[in-house]
């Protein structure tokens, strides 16, 4: 009876570890230290999947995380950028030390039974001064079932702006 009750404990766990993934990828530097006289301006993050307005979910939630880690934002949701300069240069009229844009290439409930979200999304901070790359990272998540986009995408963020 014990054999039988640790294997099938073990099958459980290899079909449930399945159901729940996270991929993280980041350059070795972190986000610069919260200080009130920095200040980062946001854009909508480009939007690489077929979901309408992803890039503008995806960037309101990494404001939203941000905010609450005490970082000061300028947002530029409304402005469409097509280029890092373009970027540099709103973040410059700004005053802005550092500026962030990314983009989205996984926003999507997957089909089957339980249609777990998935997300996947890449953020870079670049130094306004010289357009450096500052700090970047790349993941990929997905949850249960019983989740949402927004919460997983959160989920996500968070793990990604880590210190």
């Amino acid at each position: 009876m014990m054999k039988k009750n640790i294997l099938l404990t073990i099958l459980l766990m290899i079909l449930f570890s399945g159901c729940y993934t996270t991929a993280l990828v980041s350059t070795q530097n972190n986000l610069p230290e919260v200080n009130k006289a920095i200040q980062i301006s946001t854009f909508e993050l480009d939007n690489y999947t077929d979901t309408p307005r992803a890039g503008m979910r995806a960037a309101n939630i990494v404001e939203g995380v941000l905010l609450a880690k005490g970082y000061r934002l300028k947002t530029h949701m409304s402005k469409s950028i097509n280029s890092l300069e373009d970027a540099r240069n709103l973040a410059q009229e700004d005053k802005s030390q550092y500026f962030l844009i990314g983009g989205i290439s996984e926003w999507r409930y997957k089909t089957g039974i339980d249609g777990e979200p998935a997300v996947s999304l890449k953020l870079n901070l670049y130094n306004t001064k010289n357009a450096k790359l500052i700090w970047s990272a790349t993941g990929s998540d997905s949850a249960w079932g019983d989740s949402s986009i927004g919460s997983t995408a959160q989920n996500l963020i968070e793990k990604m702006t880590i210190d």
